[in-house]
């Protein structure tokens, strides 16, 4: 039977906060962004979303007590470790990593109630399936099959201060662009990746660029590298599209967090951003 090569959209980012929740949600709230209510996965481990249109950002800790439920989480640096992609069917997506050598453990189903706008009380479902993690330098990347996509993306959670609409830029940071995309040139095909003169490569995936870039590019577009990149591949700063500058702007300075303007977009250092540098622009 002949398995289709995936569409390479974006689901999800993953911000590793550990046992860090109430300060991470707490910044991200001072960053001008609108967090749902801390939830609890059947897995073990706990979150808090910010929602966008087509994308959301995950900040993924874990409560006292549970730190071994998921113990393999917490072994990526603190900051970016998740690159989450969107699939209507994650054993197909299984079948795929299989046929291209990539594949980790079997799709696994996991929950969490979540208590939506209106009061009602819901359940958002899953199935994932992960490239195998050895092939992933200090994070993961992952298929996501949203079994109830109405407990996610509720237009009353999707509205934020700071006026973000999506994610727009999903950067990796590399000494050797060109060996960490080939990765993913195995998982989307040949034609997936674009050689680019700004950063190295870059893969289009849905309203988001994935950008595989050096050194030189992200200090240049964030203007800092996250304090624990070593110079080993690691996922490093995303950017955002947002409705207005303005908006970022006064969420920053209420929040009294320094930001930096450049090239028509407000730029937040990975110091302040969780270990993730951020940048804003319309």
């Amino acid at each position: 039977m002949l398995v289709p090569t995936p569409k390479p959209v974006l689901d999800h980012v993953v911000i590793n906060v550990a046992d860090q929740l109430d300060a991470a949600s707490a910044l991200y709230r001072r960053l001008g962004f609108q967090l749902t209510e801390r939830g609890h996965h059947s897995l073990g481990s706990s979150n808090h979303l910010a929602v966008f249109g087509e994308n959301y950002l995950e900040l993924l800790g874990y409560e006292k007590g549970k730190k071994n439920s998921r113990a393999d989480l917490w072994q990526a640096s603190p900051g970016l470790s998740g690159l989450v992609w969107k699939t209507e069917d994650a054993d197909r997506e299984y079948n795929h990593l299989l046929r291209q050598d990539l594949d980790g453990d079997q799709p696994a189903s996991f929950n969490r109630p979540v208590t939506l706008p209106d009061g009602t009380v819901s359940e958002a479902q899953f199935r994932t399936v992960r490239i195998r993690p050895a092939l992933i330098p200090d994070g993961r990347s992952f298929f996501c099959q949203h079994l109830t996509p109405e407990a996610v993306w509720q237009s009353a959670w999707q509205q934020h201060p700071n006026g973000v609409k999506n994610i727009s830029e999903f950067v990796i940071v590399a000494q050797d662009p060109a060996a960490v995309a080939t990765l993913y040139s195995r998982l989307f095909g040949t034609d997936s990746l674009k050689a680019c003169r700004e950063g190295a490569f870059l893969l289009v995936a849905g309203v988001t660029s994935v950008r595989f870039a050096t050194e030189e590019y992200v200090r240049h577009a964030f203007h800092a590298l996250p304090d624990n990149y070593d110079g080993t591949p690691r996922m490093a700063a995303l950017s955002f599209q947002t409705e207005d500058l303005a908006k970022v702007k006064a969420a920053l300075t209420k929040g009294d967090l320094r930001f930096t303007e450049a090239a028509g977009a407000v730029v937040v250092a990975p110091q302040q951003g969780f270990e993730v540098a951020l940048r804003f622009h319309q």
